[in-house]
């Protein structure tokens, strides 16, 4: 279903008063002196970008990927290394950590797309590891330190030094990748993708290159989650290896499972449940026993548990039965 016609739903106004919160977010948070949160906010955003580039082949594709991180890193490195040897102009950072991303994701999909089941699941995680180890091992760029980096340029633009400039063109992008699934999602392409999760070989008697659709998807789904690498370069101005570990794949993955697979605004409603807990919980935690607060994935295991025997859609089954 389109964004339009989602937001005439109950989901449609719960998401649609979401939507509005954030978009007033940097004006709350200085209405009430509480700069911190923009700052969870500016998180919240980009990684919910990269949930979405996921969920169009987790949730839609069935393609579980355990390197999807990997791309995060990608487009930060982009950044780093750029503007390591002067060229910090966002014109031409931005389209390479992209293009870079996108790049990878062809050349992982073209290989990673002739298996299935737990075989496609290692060896996506095989070449997320072997990018992070490149990564660990480029001393110039900090190596396992990570390296602080300058965020890039778009003079006359915007400055992305300004925390409240920079979430609303963080926010501009989430709406931007919000409508483009949107569009994926219920385009002739889509529906092949969708067909295929659900049988392949039908899909292919029908006479359509499956092989070459999902690889097409899993490139677009890379090229999104550069997007969101080179955000979260610029947000902490700092770059590292950890950007594309395995356990931030897994984060993605729990992300989109809790708010919803193959459902528009499951990544976005997930997203927020997830630093929500994060931020949320060890705080409770330390008032339960001093230390505990480290441990917070304790009690969120639990609740993921809760979820996936009670409200197997997710968070976005919760609003009731979807249409369309």
């Amino acid at each position: 279903m389109s964004i339009v016609a989602s937001l005439r739903t109950p989901r449609g106004l719960a998401v649609a008063l979401l939507l509005l919160a954030l978009a007033v977010l940097p004006l709350l948070t200085q209405a009430f002196d509480q700069r911190y949160l923009l700052s969870i906010g500016t998180r919240i955003v980009i990684w919910a970008i990269a949930a979405i580039s996921l969920n169009m082949i987790l949730g839609y594709g069935g393609l579980v990927s355990f390197g999807h991180a990997v791309f995060f890193g990608i487009g930060g490195y982009a950044v780093g290394i750029l503007g390591a040897h002067g060229v910090v102009t966002g014109w031409i950072q931005w389209p390479v950590g992209i293009l870079a991303a996108a790049a990878w994701a062809a050349l992982v999909g073209a290989l990673s797309l002739r298996t299935r089941g737990v075989y496609f699941i290692m060896i996506t995680l095989a070449f997320a590891q072997l990018v992070y180890y490149v990564g660990v091992g480029l001393e110039a760029y900090g190596a396992d330190d990570g390296l602080n980096i300058s965020r890039s340029r778009f003079p006359g633009l915007v400055d992305l030094r300004d925390k409240t400039s920079f979430y609303w063109l963080c926010f501009a992008l989430l709406l931007g990748t919000l409508w483009f699934c949107s569009r994926f999602a219920n385009s002739r392409f889509g529906f092949v993708i969708r067909g295929a999760k659900s049988n392949d070989l039908r899909m292919t008697a029908l006479g359509f290159p499956v092989f070459r659709y999902r690889l097409a998807a899993f490139t677009l789904s890379g090229a999104f989650g550069g997007l969101a690498g080179i955000l979260l370069a610029n947000e902490g101005a700092y770059i590292s290896p950890a950007m594309m570990s395995w356990v931030k794949s897994g984060d993605l993955i729990v992300i989109v499972v809790l708010g919803g697979m193959g459902t528009l605004f499951g990544p976005l409603f997930g997203t927020i449940a997830f630093f929500v807990l994060e931020e949320s919980l060890p705080p409770l935690l330390d008032l339960v026993r001093k230390g505990w607060g480290e441990y917070w994935q304790i009690a969120f295991g639990p609740l993921l548990v809760l979820i996936a025997l009670y409200a197997r859609g997710g968070i976005d089954s919760l609003f009731g039965r979807r249409h369309g």
